[in-house]
């Protein structure tokens, strides 16, 4: 699988590339009926504040993609069916093929954690605990990298469709005083649909970020829940069997 960068740069320059092509379906549109013809129609009336933010729904797009990519398939685990079978090895004391599990999804939020932890399974209960902190906090920022973004481009879209809004205002309003009064009506109009296509695509952007935040935010929330709720497992596992074997140790030297 390519890398994150990698990722969200190809899409990101894919999605980039859509804004010259609908400049150009904007200035050939012909007469015909369609659906690029309705797009083209309305770029082509909203001005150029569209165009601007073609870039920030190229942005939050190419986000939202390389989120869903990692967050779903590559960091993500069935967190039941997984911590059951470290369970069993844990408890046969297989500590070795516990690891090689967790190193069948060397890239997934749990696995690495848990991993952490197996590896310090025979050095006690304190550093066990310190290993599984120090991958936590390794592995949350990672799953919550650029989502937060998604909100400040739903804002940025949002204002630059309000911007879009003023400067249509204020080309209608101050187009009408330099025409003749037959093309007033037209003129005025021309640029109020310019002020309402801009603030509606600025709207639409917005609404598209903000969906992906608030999904990829409780998909995060849920894999940061499982390690916390497993890492704990996992302690409590690897603490009582040093336990039990201590006391074992004990009973076979005073027999």
């Amino acid at each position: 699988m390519l890398p994150r960068k990698a990722i969200f740069k190809h899409a990101l320059w894919g999605l980039l590339l859509l804004v010259p092509a609908v400049a150009w379906a904007a200035e050939e549109g012909g007469e015909g009926g369609g659906i690029m013809n309705a797009i083209a129609e309305f770029f082509d009336a909203g001005g150029p504040f569209i165009y601007v933010n073609c870039i920030t729904l190229a942005w939050g797009i190419a986000i939202i993609i390389e989120r869903i990519i990692f967050i779903f398939f590559r960091y993500n685990v069935n967190a039941d069916t997984f911590m059951a079978q470290i369970q069993k090895l844990v408890m046969a004391n297989d500590i070795e093929r516990a690891i090689k599990l967790c190193n069948a999804a060397p890239a997934a939020a749990l696995p690495k954690v848990v991993k952490a932890g197996l590896t310090r399974a025979n050095r006690g209960e304190i550093e066990i605990r310190n290993a599984v902190e120090e991958a936590t906090l390794e592995i949350v920022p990672v799953l919550q990298k650029r989502t937060g973004n998604l909100a400040q481009i739903a804002n940025l879209a949002t204002l630059l469709g309000l911007l879009g809004t003023i400067t249509g205002l204020i080309h209608a309003f101050g187009a009408v005083g330099a025409v003749s009064a037959e093309l007033k009506a037209k003129v005025l109009a021309q640029g109020v649909a310019e002020a309402m296509y801009t603030t509606a695509f600025g709207l639409v952007i917005a609404v598209i970020c903000m969906v992906g935040h608030m999904f990829l935010t409780n998909m995060t929330k849920k894999i940061i829940d499982e390690i916390d709720q497993y890492s704990v497992k996992l302690e409590n596992m690897l603490i009582t069997r040093g336990r039990t074997g201590t006391a074992a140790a004990v009973d076979r030297m005073g027999g």
